[in-house]
């Protein structure tokens, strides 16, 4: 893989399609009478929903309750669904999901559940509830933190570390907030690992170029799959901490680890049992989100982030950025039960697991199986993802691909992704998106989709594919 010069700080342009005319291309195709396909397949974003996956029934069930009060008395909706509901009806003014969220921050009562999960998860970390703000979306939540940290211009403009491959949205991100993007590559050849020499050489290009303040991490990775494991985590804690960064950590997949050996550790929990030398002095921020794997509410639009060690008037502000207005109410139910889940006592619960199970099962099935299915294709080389809902394989395209890339303005694995939408109906990401660039061209397919909707996109890929090495021998 080339990597980046000292000095180069810019992403170079990706002249990918806009999501605009994705949707239009996307609409067109499926309308289009002569196409050899009757649907368009998009497994190009992390919305398993989209692509054929079920809701979790407990959720949409305490969410019915919530939205159709009469529903509290339906003996066919399990009891424990009707009592949650009852309680989170208690936490809404005047007992009503149309009512305004009385804190811009949150419904406490949400916080503290989200802290109490938070505990759960880390072993017994401490968690308070003053540390949470909740929004309508992940990318809000993290927006809101790169507008405090935007300052200055030129050399002084705030830097934010960005790993390469990273999640399609945030170029666009740090650019709203007005921030530089400083880029350091992950390790194809070794699953796209974080190597702690590639983040000094990111460090060392922005001398003279702007002033870095923090670094990303996708943990698992958005899109690559990869899971960091604790001496990793631990790396990145030291070089936050002895370079000065805030850690921004999107932990968003953080319960779709299923890679042999792996295990889900969150930054906050090995920040913690790192010592005090580490725990009272990194500023970390994390994130997470209804958009997770299993929940898959991405529709829903509710996160939540965890700041840290961040100075008390710093947290203020961050829990204040939202007024006048507030988070929706109804996301904020929703994530209460994605922290809050059945437990074994629980009536629901038998259902609830066995949803969860089929989820995970489905997920680590369906990475390794398209892992092989894609190795197995000329011209392709994947990395097998250990959590996530990503792969990211490397496409090696003919030169005369390229080449007519060039021609038309576009990058050639955009090029790949609209012959494959135009023939064949399947959309999937480009590579370039995720910031990817030239000559190692990528596409991004999410793998949380029903085992046989995947043969189904896999099957039109293969003919693709094959048709593509024909006409470009």
């Amino acid at each position: 893989m080339s990597s980046l010069q000292e000095g180069d700080l810019t992403l170079r342009g990706t002249r990918a399609p806009s999501r605009l005319q994705d949707a239009r291309d996307t609409e067109e195709s499926a309308q289009g009478a002569e196409k050899p396909f009757q649907q368009v397949m998009d497994v190009s974003t992390g919305d398993p929903h989209r692509a054929g996956m079920k809701p979790v029934s407990f959720v949409r069930q305490v969410l019915a309750a919530c939205l159709y009060p009469k529903l509290l008395d339906e003996k066919s909706l399990p009891l424990d669904a009707r009592q949650r509901a009852n309680t989170l009806l208690g936490v809404c003014s005047g007992r009503s999901v149309g009512s305004y969220c009385a804190t811009a921050y949150g419904i406490p009562y949400v916080c503290k559940s989200v802290t109490e999960f938070i505990m759960r998860r880390d072993g017994g970390v401490s968690s308070n509830p003053e540390d949470i703000v909740i929004s309508s979306g992940s990318t809000k939540t993290l927006l809101m933190v790169l507008h405090l940290m935007a300052s200055g211009e030129g050399e002084t403009c705030t830097g934010v570390l960005t790993p390469m491959p990273c999640p399609h949205t945030l170029p666009t991100l740090l650019n709203m907030a007005g921030l530089t993007l400083v880029p350091y590559q992950l390790l194809e050849d070794q699953g796209w690992a974080v190597e702690l020499d590639e983040l000094h050489r990111a460090l060392r290009t922005t001398r003279g170029h702007c002033s870095p303040r923090a670094i990303y991490i996708s943990n698992p990775g958005n899109p690559t799959g990869h899971v960091q494991d604790r001496k990793s985590i631990e790396e990145v804690i030291r070089f936050a901490a002895t370079e000065g960064l805030v850690l921004l950590a999107d932990e968003v997949y953080q319960d779709s680890v299923y890679g042999q050996g792996k295990e889900s550790l969150s930054y906050k929990r090995v920040l913690f049992e790192m010592g005090k030398e580490y725990s009272k002095k990194v500023e970390l921020v994390s994130f997470h989100s209804l958009s997770s794997a299993f929940m898959g509410e991405c529709g829903l639009r509710g996160a939540y982030m965890e700041a840290v060690n961040l100075d008390p008037a710093v947290m203020k502000y961050l829990r204040d950025a939202q007024a006048p207005s507030s988070p929706p109410v109804l996301p904020q139910l929703a994530l209460e039960v994605m922290v809050n889940p059945p437990t074994p006592e629980d009536p629901s619960y038998k259902t609830y697991s066995q949803e969860i199970l089929h989820s995970m099962t489905t997920l680590s099935q369906n990475a390794q199986r398209a892992c092989e299915f894609l190795n197995d294709l000329s011209g392709i080389k994947c990395q097998p993802a250990k959590g996530g809902v990503f792969l990211f394989p490397r496409l090696h395209l003919p030169p005369q691909m390229v080449e007519e890339a060039k021609m038309l303005g576009v990058e050639a694995d955009v090029l790949y992704c609209q012959r494959l939408l135009e023939e064949e109906g399947v959309r999937l990401g480009a590579g370039c998106e995720n910031g990817q660039v030239d000559p190692n061209f990528h596409i991004r397919l999410c793998v949380l989709a029903p085992s046989d909707t995947l043969d189904e996109i896999l099957a039109r890929l293969h003919s693709f594919h094959l048709r593509l090495l024909e006409r470009f021998p």
